[in-house]
This record gives structure tokens, sequence and C-alpha cells, in this order.
């Protein structure tokens, strides 16, 4: 399959579960010029058949994932976001935003010019949806695994001192920053320049988050972590998940379902409050796969792995995670006991509406883009396609052989 598909054949995938509209469907799923079409039109209109049928083997089909994963600063960083978006595919992610961590004024110059928006292929990996600057505008009380010694920490006066800093923003989507640093109308002046912003790496107390949502932040950067934690009397950004006094239905949060980063019961009461606005990241770095043991860079950060963790080297602070996003799915299942659809929808809606593009990925709706994964009953990746085309192939599916 993959490459020696035809772009304008009528591709029918059979014998399959279908997760669109927040159900479980018995449908086939029919694809054409890497969309997802409806067959109604096609039987009665155009009186054709499908080209190409394939049986998924009673396979669920659903939605790709999207992710906000790092990219490790390389010489070569064009190769290193390609190695990521290889890797990603292989667990069901379909499109992603590399993330930088906080680097030099000098780095950001040098890289930001060199990661660039790209549509995904067998080739290339996932799509990258654009650059996710996770830094340095963050509260140094707060930095995590980020180099203290690059944060800006000080009050933003203007958005130009932003601008200025990054000199390179033509291809990044979403820019975290603390809330408490915004002097009035910066929030405003990144969204009115089409650009998300998220708010973590934060000191910021309730009011100051609400003021951030309702200024236009939509997201927040890896719920629990790098933040205040949750106290009766001010219960800091977590209490954004349930407050009254935002002008958003929904308030989207990134939650890392590794078991290390939150923990099982705190994951629990997130989902059970703001069930719509959970938003699975993994926070992956390239360690992801790594043995115990194993030392790498991330940033200017040395990094090593103790079992299933990421540290900074010498110390007990968590960077990143090594959780997959197709791991992240079944953990949040298992530990929420929420439905298969459910647990889906929180690594491929709700991230495609944090970003804006529930209309072309994110759903099997029709129209949007063919990019979709085969998962077995225990949502295990059999298989990812985008633009309809085979990406990844398992091999335990001849099918897709």
């Amino acid at each position: 399959m993959g490459s020696t598909m035809d772009s304008k054949a009528i591709y029918q995938f059979k014998n399959c579960q279908i997760i669109r509209g927040h159900k479980i469907l018995s449908e086939d799923l029919w694809v054409r010029n890497g969309k997802i079409i409806n067959p109604e039109p096609l039987f009665f209109e155009e009186r054709k058949a499908a080209d190409f049928q394939f049986d998924c083997a009673g396979f669920y089909i659903a939605p790709g994932g999207l992710g906000f994963d790092f990219a490790d600063v390389n010489i070569d960083i064009e190769n290193a976001v390609t190695a990521v978006a290889k890797n990603l595919v292989k667990h069901g992610v379909t499109a992603f935003c590399p993330t930088l961590v906080t680097i030099s004024e000098d780095s950001y110059h040098k890289i930001l010019p060199r990661i660039k928006r790209r549509a995904g292929n067998a080739e290339y990996g996932a799509t990258v949806l654009g650059v996710h600057l996770e830094g340095p505008f963050i509260n140094p009380n707060k930095c995590g695994a980020h180099d203290a010694q690059h944060i800006r920490g000080n009050e933003i006066k203007s958005v130009d001192e932003i601008l200025s800093f990054y000199r390179h923003l033509d291809d990044t989507a979403i820019i975290t920053l603390a809330p408490e640093l915004d002097s009035g109308t910066i929030i405003k002046d990144l969204v009115n320049k089409q650009i998300i912003v998220s708010i973590g790496h934060s000191t910021a107390n309730l009011t100051e988050g609400e003021a951030a949502i309702n200024n236009g932040a939509n997201f927040i950067t890896h719920l629990f972590n790098a933040m205040l934690p949750f106290h009766h009397r001010d219960p800091g950004l977590v209490g954004l998940l349930t407050s009254s006094k935002v002008n958003k239905p929904t308030v989207y949060y990134g939650i890392i379902a590794d078991g290390n980063h939150t923990h099982v019961t705190a994951l629990n009461i997130a989902y059970r409050s703001n069930p719509k606005g959970l938003v699975l990241v993994t926070d992956a770095i390239s360690a992801m796969g790594l043995p115990s043991g194993s030392k790498m860079k991330t940033g200017t950060q040395n990094v090593e792995i103790r079992g299933n963790k990421a540290f900074i080297e010498g110390t007990q602070t968590l960077c990143g995670s090594i959780a997959t996003m197709d791991e992240c799915v079944r953990n949040l299942k298992k530990w929420t006991n929420c439905s298969i659809v459910e647990a889906v929808e929180c690594a491929s809606l709700h991230p495609a509406s944090v970003l804006g593009i529930e209309n072309t990925k994110g759903t099997l709706n029709f129209g949007c883009d063919a990019d979709f994964v085969l998962l077995d009953r225990s949502l295990n990746v059999e298989a990812t396609f985008i633009n309809g085309r085979c990406v990844y192939n398992s091999h335990r599916c001849v099918y897709f052989s």
C-alpha cells in the first residue's frame, strides 16, 4: 500500500468500527483525494463503486492523534524533527507541534527559521502543524526542566518584546507563557496575530488565570506540573477547569498520562471536572523507548533515564516523558474508566480544537483529511494513514502489507 496508492482512486475500508460523532459506528470508511468522503453521492449521483477495498478485520478506525512533542535542539534540527515525526506515526500520531524548551536567544534565531510547517507522508512522517514555544517567557520559580539562565521572567511590556526576541514566528502555532507576566494586552495581541496562547510554568492565581483565558488564551500547558498546587482558598490555574468567570465554554488543558507527572487520582479529578477539555500530551523527548541508564541532551540540559522516567541528570526533576501517545490513550481509558471514544477524542478532537483545525483534522467527518489509525481491541496501533496513504504498518495486519 503506501506510495502505490492512487490519490484519484476511491478506497473503501470495510469490516471496521469507525469512531465518528462521539460514537462507534459499524460503517465503512471511504477515501478519495486524501479526504474522507460521503459514499451516498458516490452511489446515487456518480454511480461509482470503490476502486479498492480493504478488510480491516474488525479493527477500530480512529482519527489520527495530534501531539505537542519535544524536538531536541540539535545542529541538524531538520533531521531531528523528521526523526520525531517518523517515530510518532508508529504510535498513531498523524500531526504534531514540535516543542522547543527554553534556550538562548541566539539559538531561537538559528533554529526557528529551520522548522517549517509541512504535510506528512511516508517519507517525512507526521504533519508538522507549527512550533510550540514553551519558553522563555515563564516564571523562573516554576521553571521545571527549563534552563533557568535563559528564562525571561520579568513583566512583558508589549508584544513587540516577544516578537523581537523570537524574530521568526511564521511557522509558530502556539506559545506558552506565564500569565502573571502579561502587563495587560500581551495575550490579546498575540491572539490577534493568529498565535495560540497557552498558560503554564506559572505562579498565577485563579484571578490571573481567568483574565488570561478571557483575553484569548485557550490552553493550559501540562496541568498540575510547574504551577501552584491546588489550594481550597485559591485553586490557581487548576481552578480554571470549573470556573464560571471565563468566556469560553471549554477550557482545554494538557495532561501527561504517564503515571509519573500526574497521579492517577489527580488525573481523575481533572477528567471528571472537565472531560471535554482534557488533551493528552506526551511531553515526549527523543529518549522515548531508550532503556534505563541511557543519557542524552534536551535543549541545554543533560538528561538521564531511570526506569520509565526522564530526569535532569543528577536531580529528581522530571524532564519531559518517555511515554507514547497510544500508551497515554490506553492509560486514560484504564485509569478513568472512560469510553474508548472519550479516550480517543482526548488525543484527536480536543487538541485539534485547541489549534482551531477541528474542521479538517481530529475527526472522521466527511470532508476532513483522511488522517486515521487502525486500532485493535486493546487500542494498539495496527496502521497509520495520512491523507489516505499508509505511513506505518505494524505488519500484524496482513491487508496492509
